[in-house]
């Protein structure tokens, strides 16, 4: 499983660093940083619900 973060997209809103701050944050510019593009199997709901909860859908996880 890989995060995969659209830069342009985001919009700062930081709903993914309040749940999962371990795999985001969001930057000095107000776009979304990934700490850890591999999180490991057992943070699959974790990182996943973070991921949902993007209002602007700037986050998704690809399966390679």
């Amino acid at each position: 499983m890989r995060i995969v973060a659209d830069a342009a997209g985001c919009e700062g809103f930081g709903m993914c660093e309040a749940m999962a701050d371990d795999y985001f944050a969001i930057g000095d510019d107000d776009v979304v940083v990934v700490h850890d593009e591999h999180p490991p199997e057992a943070d699959r709901e974790h990182v996943g619900a973070a991921v949902r909860a993007c209002p602007a859908r700037a986050l998704r996880l690809d399966e390679a």
